[in-house]
């Protein structure tokens, strides 16, 4: 191939390719991302095979591919989903915040209690219950959490509890507690600590699409653009 080849093939099909791959990944890096779920952590309310709508402003602005904070408006609140770095291992997780900067958390039998207040249960939505289907151990419980006023569905299972309880503890200054919504199949903040607030890289708001992995990946058209609470 010839010098004046290489220059034609760099100025018409390199350089805007690498010019789109950068737009496309500043994007993705800083603005809005998807995320595909391939456990069951967050069952009822997120499932394995839904991709995930990202909304990486919710909280700030950072420089692309970097974690340097240029500004920032908001910091998570009781009851986000957010996806995070995970501090054992850097991996991206979907967890739900469970207690913020100065709140004192326990668990007791799986019963979540926030500076002294216990969340409410009682029975699952119709839909979530829809949603799942089969797709859970014969022995599991579906119910509504409901904590400072937000509910969302949460999954335990008695016959395989991970660590339905844990004596109080106080979240630090710029760290959180987060958890799974799927309470006995979770790696979260019971395993490995606290989060730190610049390891939480966005909001998870929507389900975009979702596919069934157990199911040869057929689609679930009821779960397309859900908003998740």
């Amino acid at each position: 191939m010839t010098s004046s080849r290489i220059r034609w093939f760099w100025r018409e099909w390199v350089r805007p390719l690498l010019v789109v791959a950068l737009v496309l990944g500043s994007f993705r890096s800083a603005i809005a991302d998807w995320n595909d779920v391939p456990t069951g952590s967050m069952k009822p309310t997120i499932l394995e095979g839904d991709r995930v709508f990202v909304n990486k402003l919710a909280y700030d602005l950072r420089i692309p591919f970097t974690s340097w904070r240029v500004a920032g408006w908001a910091d998570p609140k009781r009851g986000d989903i957010v996806v995070l770095l995970s501090p054992h291992d850097g991996k991206r997780l979907v967890k739900r915040v469970v207690g913020v900067p100065g709140d004192v958390v326990e668990l007791r039998k799986n019963r979540l209690v926030v500076n002294g207040q216990a969340a409410g249960y009682g029975p699952a939505d119709a839909r979530v219950m829809e949603d799942l289907g089969d797709d859970r151990p014969a022995t599991a419980v579906v119910e509504t959490e409901t904590e400072s006023g937000r509910s969302h569905a949460v999954m335990v299972n008695p016959m395989t509890p991970s660590m339905p309880t844990f004596r109080p503890v106080t979240v630090p200054s710029g760290r959180y507690l987060v958890m799974g919504d799927n309470r006995d199949n979770s790696f979260d903040s019971r395993w490995f600590g606290f989060v730190d607030r610049g390891r939480i890289l966005g909001e998870v708001t929507t389900v975009v699409v979702s596919v069934d992995i157990h199911d040869h990946y057929v689609p679930r058209w009821k779960r397309f653009l859900t908003p998740l609470s």
